[in-house]
């Protein structure tokens, strides 16, 4: 048997779902490493030992100013530039949640529309703004994904309505930006996941639950994957039949395709083509 790529997890203070992107990871056949933040500032080289990363959700640095910007700015200032160079090199990276919004304030998402990665982080041209209702919100929706998405964690998979459920939890999910941009975002298949039909309960433009950078590898989406790997997580666990749970939770079949793909470039297999 192979090794297994090794999946870097980048924890702060106030971070709080790490254990759980790591046991994804791990449960998907890769395996986990949690550094913390602080440390990747001292040393950005480190990015380069991983075939995988994960920026957890959470409660970044108390959320304070707005949510994830203190670790963005941490972020864009020493450990972007090794963030991109890993993208390029074909590292796909998951950021869920307060992920998602750091992220994107750190100029990783929605990346770069050349697809070449810039060594200055780029101005944020979405964001994740306050719920509608101005209320966090905790619940389990149902979702789907785009038919023609070139997000790796997300294209291919087969949606079943009574099993595929994602957990949210979040006070400042609603996905937005100005109508150039979600144009673009949308005819580059860059719209990774969306919530199901009702049950857009942020308010997000298009009920965009998720979005990809140009490349795919990356993705940030405001529902927890990490949180959906085993199917006694499931809301109606105790109610779904045999045949339902023969499978794999949606969360676990998002992290074996990016898992895969890391495998597949380690052992000089093309990867999936992602245009």
């Amino acid at each position: 048997m192979g090794m297994k790529p090794k999946a870097l997890v980048i924890t702060a203070p106030g971070i709080n779902c790490d254990a759980e992107l790591a046991q994804a990871f791990a449960a998907a056949g890769a395996e986990p490493e949690s550094v913390l933040l602080n440390a990747l500032e001292r040393e950005p080289s480190r990015v380069d030992r991983y075939a995988l990363i994960g920026l957890p959700g959470g409660f970044s640095y108390g959320d304070d100013v707005a949510a994830g910007r203190i670790m963005a700015a941490l972020m864009r200032e020493r450990v972007y530039p090794a963030l991109a160079t890993a993208i390029e090199r074909g590292v796909p990276m998951i950021c869920p949640c307060n992920g998602f919004q750091i992220a994107v304030q750190a100029g990783l998402l929605p990346g770069a529309p050349s697809g070449a990665w810039p060594r200055a982080a780029a101005r944020p041209t979405v964001a994740l703004c306050q719920n509608q209702g101005a209320r966090f919100h905790d619940a389990w929706t149902r979702v789907s994904i785009p038919a023609d998405t070139r997000c790796i964690w997300t294209r291919g998979l087969v949606i079943d309505p009574e099993t595929d459920l994602m957990p949210s939890a979040h006070g400042e999910g609603r996905f937005m930006t100005d109508d150039v941009t979600l144009r673009a975002l949308d005819a580059n298949g860059q719209i990774a996941v969306r919530y199901g039909e009702g049950e857009n309960f942020n308010g997000s433009l298009d009920s965009i639950a998720g979005i990809c950078d140009p490349s795919g590898l990356v993705l940030g989406l405001m529902p927890h994957p990490e949180r959906f790997t085993r199917f006694t997580q499931h809301p109606w666990w105790t109610r779904l039949s045999p045949q339902q749970r023969a499978g794999e939770p949606l969360g676990l079949r998002m992290f074996r395709q990016a898992v895969a793909w890391a495998t597949d470039r380690a052992r000089g297999r093309p990867a999936l083509a992602t245009a």
